[in-house]
């Protein structure tokens, strides 16, 4: 569960970390919550691992999308949450990096839709919300390749901006390592709406990789990273080894310079679809609510 320049310089907030800061807190956090699974039954390579993005990269579309349309299935959400926080995914994935007052909204109100709900809750919710929505979407040649690292003996993590409680789930059920995933804050076993630090994306994915190495033991020159989006280049450009799976525009041509390893899965319209996934899923989710609402509006006219 990773730009453009700013629009015009705005004064700081003064109680809102950098972002710098706040990449560095997240990362860390994630790695901290990362579990681990014990080694594979290869003899083991504990100095070398591979890192996978989700969202295209591993799955096709976006993993909080579908986690959203589950909670939204189960009554988390009512239909102008779920417009809402769609509205936020687009302009965020679409945008890349906003300016910080825009990121610091996004950052805060990313989970408000669970804010106060039990975390077994919603994690109950999830492993039925993947059952359901997302065990059919993963790309069999990105598993494929996560099996041979584990083959190799090599730990495979998944690093996403997706809640890390969904990311872990994910990460089970495909027999993985474990998960980087956003964190967010928790009290008493209830989650508060708020993040840990920054959203775990762009910068803060590499912050995670790196304090996770540092943890483990991993040499990341050994390392082997896999995307889909040049949001992330910081980790593909940490790890000594950066394939681009199902790559938008961008990635492609930064792949292509730098002579790394491209895999496309996608065929045909599919791969047309796809190029920024993340957008045509907010944009298929926004078609739907729009059309839902229109149809009440009708309804009640």
């Amino acid at each position: 569960m990773p730009g453009l320049p700013f629009r015009g310089r705005r004064a700081r907030r003064a109680d809102v970390p950098d972002e710098e800061t706040r990449a560095h807190v997240a990362g860390v956090a994630s790695a901290a919550a990362a579990e681990v699974e014990p080694a594979p039954a290869a003899v083991p390579d504990l100095t070398a691992a591979a890192f996978f993005d989700v969202d295209n990269t591993m799955m096709v579309g976006a993993s909080i999308f579908w986690f959203a349309r589950g909670l939204a299935a189960r009554k988390y959400l009512t239909t102008r949450d779920m417009s809402r926080f769609v509205w936020q995914q687009a302009k965020f994935r679409i945008a890349g990096n906003e300016s910080a007052d825009d990121m610091h909204t996004i950052r805060e109100s990313a989970l408000a839709f669970v804010a106060g709900r039990p975390v077994a809750e919603i994690v109950q919710a999830g492993e039925e919300i993947y059952d359901e929505l997302m065990a059919d979407r993963i790309w069999a040649g990105t598993r494929v390749l996560a099996q041979q690292h584990l083959d190799a003996g090599q730990r495979v993590w998944l690093v996403t901006a997706t809640p890390v409680e969904l990311a872990s789930i994910i990460a089970h059920r495909l027999g993985l390592t474990g998960a980087l995933g956003t964190v967010s804050e928790v009290v008493d076993g209830h989650y508060t709406g708020r993040l840990v630090g920054e959203l775990m994306h762009g910068e803060a994915k590499a912050e995670a990789v790196r304090a996770l190495a540092q943890r483990e033991g991993l040499d990341l020159s050994r390392c082997t990273a896999y995307s889909d989006s040049s949001n992330d280049l910081p980790m593909l450009t940490l790890a000594g080894r950066a394939i681009a799976v199902n790559p938008d525009t961008e990635l492609r041509a930064v792949a292509h310079s730098r002579g790394w390893e491209v895999r496309d899965f996608r065929t045909g319209r599919k791969a047309a679809k796809t190029v920024v996934p993340t957008v045509a899923a907010a944009a298929l989710s926004g078609g739907l609510i729009g059309g839902a609402l229109a149809l009440r509006r009708r309804k009640l006219s």
